[in-house]
């Protein structure tokens, strides 16, 4: 089934969404420095990196490039409460990093028939 491309939107969301996804990168990069040592607090750079992604979440689901129901939709929210999880629990906080960063370049580089999967329900 062929999909009729979401019609483009205007320059300025894209403007904002380029902002917001640096802003998820410092956020990730503050996570990760808490996480190696640095002296910084962990929940601020979890909180930065959850709020962005929050964010860029609705703004892909408000332009239609994403969708709940499909794998990205779903791999986006489980890493959203993944680093959610890690701003409540810093003793979990270094193993859920490294997977939600390994689960992120997977489905960033994976092909797009998977990355738009939509599971099918079987007939009773």
């Amino acid at each position: 089934m062929n999909r009729v491309p979401a019609p483009k939107p205007p320059a300025w969301r894209r403007w904002i969404a380029i902002v917001l996804r640096c802003a998820h990168i410092a956020g990730l990069v503050l996570l990760g420095a808490a996480l190696l040592g640095a002296p910084l607090p962990l929940r601020i750079g979890a909180a930065v990196t959850l709020l962005t992604g929050l964010a860029l979440f609705v703004a892909e689901l408000a332009d239609t490039r994403i969708h709940l129901g499909e794998l990205a939709g779903v791999v986006v929210l489980l890493k959203l409460a993944a680093v959610a999880w890690m701003a409540l629990d810093p003793a979990v906080a270094p193993l859920l990093f490294w997977l939600v960063l390994a689960v992120s370049g997977l489905m960033s580089h994976a092909p797009r028939p998977l990355r738009h999967w939509r599971p099918r329900r079987q007939a009773q």
